[in-house]
This record gives structure tokens, C-alpha cells and sequence, in this order.
């Protein structure tokens, strides 16, 4: 699973790390959702390859709100998404923000959840923006949401992983 954030926030692009501002729902709801064995700060995003799962941006460039990105921009970093995928061959990519879905695919009414279309052949996911600033979800409606990802794209929690591992 490669998890796809829109750009780095301010604070995130400071620290060099993911979904790092204090107030970003992206690590609880990846935890409570089921895809880590427990909530990762975001200083701990390398222990995301130990679980099969990736993280990147569509832009680069940071700022502090997403809505300060060009289309241009996001459609140029579709094209990378894209690229990276057909380089890297994850099951799923899942972006992480429905409106810079829509703008940089080009895909003004998708929803949230799974899209017709795939990226290098991958699976393709969109999830709500986990971001403070995002008032419509809570960290609880994020969780679902993950853990509906998780569930229709058959990717094993850790716990099951150690159980069978255990019964071999």
C-alpha cells in the first residue's frame, strides 16, 4: 500500500517528516484503522516499510493549506504518483485528500473509497484529508475509513501477520 498525501505542510516540510503537524489525524487513524501494530509518530514513518506500506506526496512544494497549490501543480504530481507506482508495483495507492484527487486526475466527481480507474496498475483508493484543518472528520470517521481500506484491500493487520507467523 503506498499512502499518497497531498504536499507537506510547513511544519512537516521543517521536519522532514510526514502528517507531522501536532494536530494531523493521519497516524492515529493509520494505528486505529488497523494497518500498525501501534500509532507511529511521525519521526517513525521508515517503520512504515517493515509493514509493506509507503508514504509520499503529490507536491512537493510546501505550504500552509493545500488550497494554495495550483491545478497545474497537481496534475503534474499525478504524473509522478503514477511514475512512481509503475517503479515501485504496490497492490494499492490510497490518496490521502479528495479534492486534490479530483483536481489532479482530473476527476471532478470522484467520491471517497475506491476508484474505477488504477494507477500503473494498482488498486486505486481515496481517503479523506486527515489534516487539522479538515473539521468534517474526526479522528474516529478517519479510522473507518482506513479500516474500510484495509479490509477491501485484504491487507493483513500486523496482529494477524504475528498470529500466523506463530502458528507455523
Amino acid at each position: 500500500m503506498l499512502f499518497c498525501g497531498i504536499n507537506p505542510s510547513l511544519y512537516s516540510a521543517a521536519t522532514g517528516h510526514h502528517f507531522a503537524r501536532p494536530g494531523n489525524r493521519f497516524w492515529p487513524a493509520l494505528h486505529r484503522g488497523g494497518f500498525t501494530s501501534r500509532q507511529l509518530a511521525p519521526a517513525e514513518q521508515h517503520e512504515l516499510l517493515t509493514a509493506g506500506l509507503g508514504i509520499t506526496n503529490l507536491v512537493a512544494r510546501a505550504t500552509a493549506r493545500a488550497d494554495e497549490l495550483h491545478p497545474d501543480e497537481l496534475a503534474a504530481g499525478a504524473e509522478r504518483l503514477t511514475e512512481k507506482a509503475r517503479q515501485h508495483r504496490p497492490r494499492w495507492v490510497a490518496v490521502v485528500g479528495v479534492t486534490a484527487y479530483r483536481i489532479g486526475f482530473g476527476r471532478p466527481k470522484a467520491a471517497l473509497g475506491r476508484q474505477p480507474e488504477t494507477v500503473a496498475g494498482a488498486g486505486l483508493w481515496v481517503l479523506p484529508n486527515p489534516s487539522g484543518l479538515n473539521a468534517h472528520y474526526t479522528v474516529t470517521t478517519l479510522a473507518a475509513a482506513f479500516a474500510e481500506l484495509r479490509a477491501a484491500t485484504l491487507v493483513p493487520s500486523p496482529l494477524s501477520r504475528r498470529s500466523r507467523a506463530a502458528e507455523s
